[in-house]
């Protein structure tokens, strides 16, 4: 009980972050690629340096790999981690992140995909439904489309 309190807390904390984020500054682009072959998924961000990230609500552990660049992180806990490329690491369920970009990066994360499933059966398997109850609706609609057009699907 009390680390599903501290985990909707951490999430309070981040959904503040985010709406002053939003309301103040301009959004940037971060371009997604989707990368598929037999029974596996990558999902692969590009974000610029300087930019203050907030993440998804991630459903499943999975792999993630940073490929380029340099990244400060903070989890659900508060506390910050530096990585830098070549990094691997392992995301948990209900992990939800702040990320400051230092230097051009490139993070993946790779996702098994069995029944070779469309990028939006996948993500609501593996992405955590959410609305930031912060946000305007009129921001939650302009989040969308910039996350829906945002993106490149490549089949090896």
């Amino acid at each position: 009980m009390e680390e599903l309190v501290e985990k909707k807390q951490s999430d309070l904390r981040i959904d503040e972050l985010e709406a002053t984020m939003l309301n103040n500054f301009s959004m940037i682009n971060c371009p997604l690629v989707h990368r598929f072959t037999e029974g596996l998924y990558v999902r692969e961000i590009f974000m610029p340096a300087g930019s203050l990230i907030t993440s998804k609500i991630h459903k499943t552990q999975h792999q993630f790999f940073i490929l380029k660049g340099a990244v400060s992180v903070w989890n659900n806990d508060g506390e910050e981690v530096y990585l830098e490329a070549p990094y691997i690491g392992t995301t948990e369920p209900g992990t939800r992140r702040i990320l400051y970009i230092w230097e051009d990066c490139i993070w993946a994360t790779s996702h098994p995909n069995p029944n070779n499933e469309t990028v939006e059966e996948i993500e609501e398997r593996i992405i955590e439904k959410y609305d930031n109850p912060l946000l305007s609706e009129e921001l939650k609609q302009k989040l969308k489309e910039i996350n829906s057009s945002n993106s490149k699907t490549i089949s090896l």
